[in-house]
C-alpha cells in the first residue's frame, strides 16, 4: 500500500514539475494504447461478470468490487475492433474517471497490460483528421516510444455512455 502511494506521489510530482505524465499501456488487436496512470485504480484478472439486459454490446456487464458495482466495458467493441475470446492474459483495468456529474469507477477489458511510460505532454501529437466525422474521437493523442506508436485514450469520451 505504501509503495502504491509512493508511486502515485512520484507520478504527481513529475506531472507538476516537468509536464511529464505516466501512462499505463495495454494491448488490443496487436496495437498499444495508453491511459493516464493517475486514473488507474487497479488491474484485475478476468473474472465472471453479471450481464445486464438491454445494454450496448460493448458493456459486458458488472462486477462487485468490494461493495462497489463496477460496469465492465470491452474496449475492443467500443473501438469497433473485432471481438476476442477472454483468456488468461485478458485483464480488467479499473479506472476512476471525472465527469461533470462527478467521478465514476469503471472497468475496461483489454487483451493484456504492457508497460508504464513517462511521456512529456509536448511529445504527444494530434490525431490527423481522416474525414468530417472524427472516427478517432476516443484518441487524445499519439506518441512514439522507441519504434512503436502508442494511442493515448481520452477516457472521458470513451466511457461516456
Amino acid at each position: 500500500m505504501n509503495a502504491e502511494k509512493s508511486e502515485l506521489n512520484n507520478a504527481l510530482s513529475l506531472q507538476q514539475e516537468q509536464g511529464i505524465k505516466q501512462f499505463l499501456t495495454f494491448i488490443m488487436a496487436d496495437e498499444e494504447y495508453g491511459v493516464d496512470i493517475l486514473t488507474v485504480q487497479e488491474i484485475r484478472s478476468w473474472e465472471e461478470i453479471t450481464e445486464l439486459p438491454n445494454s450496448p454490446d460493448f458493456v459486458k456487464g458488472v462486477i462487485n468490487l468490494r461493495g462497489t458495482i463496477v460496469p465492465i466495458i470491452d474496449l475492443r467493441l467500443r473501438f469497433g475492433l473485432s471481438s476476442a475470446e477472454y483468456g488468461s492474459l485478458t485483464v480488467v483495468i479499473v479506472v476512476k474517471i471525472e465527469f461533470e456529474q462527478g467521478s465514476k469507477i469503471m472497468g475496461i477489458a483489454v487483451d493484456a497490460v504492457s508497460d508504464v511510460y513517462s511521456i512529456a505532454e509536448q511529445d504527444a501529437k494530434a490525431v490527423p483528421s481522416l474525414s468530417e466525422s472524427n472516427s478517432c474521437e476516443y484518441v487524445a493523442g499519439l506518441v512514439n516510444v522507441g519504434e512503436k506508436m502508442i494511442a493515448l485514450i481520452d477516457l472521458q469520451k470513451t466511457m461516456n455512455i
